[in-house]
């Protein structure tokens, strides 16, 4: 099946290319004039990035494998620092090029590497995990954690490509894969209803990679976030709808010390956010209706720790679409109709967790 290449337009145009067994298209994505590309990937995982450097060195390029830990605790300023020091001992030069192969969280750091590295170089993304081929790896949004929270530290930097290769995804433990369906569940209510219908049609397929509409899926949530980051690669306006569900979201992750998964922590915000909706007259229960039984038919969980609460509100307080002190949330007006919602009252942020942990 040939590769669906789907652009992302802006300052700063690329392509994220789409299709299965599409490994070798790789080479093409890496700009003129690299001669040292450093390969950026899990230290548990060297078979993903083995490929990746065998078809780098049979294009020409010298390449260094750079071995970073798994998932969340790869993005400290400690293990930045590291790759820092290993592009210097490497000579990578201004012309040169990274490459984040693996998960949302490798992509993320290799992004913001990449990023302050002779104050920025090309950078080309290679996702592994369903998560990061339809949200983490697309956009230019990197970023590391600080004991504060989640992406607190980070810049736009926009990847040079995109290579979304969907033979790795056979590997991925079925918990992971269905935890980024969350991802792509929110790009169906705030953009593409096609999505969710999809996904009602066939709840058993959308939790598989053999599924019949896995392509078509991963496609659609990709051409949400690329017609979004098109038109506002900072995050000044559109671009916050793709947050929906994040401001709970990354509070829970916060509060679970990373050790949930991101697309469980984001099926609850999701739930959180369409009961704001209700409750403030934005949208009918049909919404939050839909919400549960979609991500339930996936196993997707909805509800959460009633006594956590108070640490939520708290880790909510410095969420990065807050303005000084107003705390602002996605919403929606409807399906499809993402909205903000700034400086909710507290009765109201309480009464919505409360039916989130009910």
């Amino acid at each position: 099946m040939t590769a669906t290449r789907i652009a992302v337009r802006g300052d700063s145009p690329y392509d994220v290319v789409v299709g299965t067994g599409v490994l070798g298209e790789l080479p093409g994505l890496i700009g003129a004039g690299a001669r040292t590309v450093a390969v950026i990937h899990p230290a548990s995982l060297p078979e993903i990035s083995r490929p990746v450097c065998g078809v780098l060195e049979a294009a020409g390029y010298e390449v260094v494998a750079l071995p970073v830990p798994d998932g969340e605790q790869a993005k400290s300023v400690h293990v930045a620092a590291e790759l820092w020091s290993a592009l210097g001992r490497y000579g990578v030069t201004r012309s040169d090029a990274v490459v984040g192969v693996g998960g949302g969280a490798t992509t993320d750091l290799a992004g913001f590497v990449a990023a302050t590295w002779l104050r920025g170089v090309q950078v080309v993304q290679v996702p592994t995990t369903l998560l990061a081929m339809v949200d983490a790896a697309v956009g230019g949004k990197t970023g590391i954690n600080t004991p504060e929270g989640k992406n607190l530290v980070g810049s736009f930097h926009p990847p040079k490509g995109v290579l979304c290769d969907l033979a790795t995804l056979v590997s991925v433990p079925r918990e992971d894969y269905v935890a980024g369906l969350a991802e792509i569940i929110k790009g169906g209510f705030i953009a593409d209803p096609v999505i969710l219908q999809l996904i009602e049609d066939d709840p058993a397929g959308a939790c598989t990679p053999e599924g019949g509409h896995t392509r078509e899926l991963i496609e659609r949530k990709v051409q949400v976030k690329a017609d979004v980051v098109g038109a506002d690669l900072r995050e000044s306006g559109l671009r916050e709808i793709l947050n929906y569900g994040h401001t709970l979201a990354h509070a829970i992750e916060r509060v679970e010390d990373y050790r949930i998964r991101h697309g469980e922590a984001v099926a609850i915000g999701l739930v959180y956010a369409a009961e704001l909706s209700r409750l403030d007259g934005r949208v009918g229960s049909e919404i939050v209706d839909r919400t549960r039984s979609i991500l339930t038919s996936v196993g997707l969980p909805t509800a959460y720790r009633r006594e956590a609460w108070p640490a939520l509100r708290d880790h909510m307080r410095i969420d990065k679409k807050s303005r000084g002190a107003t705390l602002r949330f996605v919403v929606l007006d409807g399906l499809a109709r993402p909205s903000r919602l700034e400086d909710p009252a507290e009765e109201l942020l309480e009464a919505a967790y409360h039916e989130v942990a009910r």
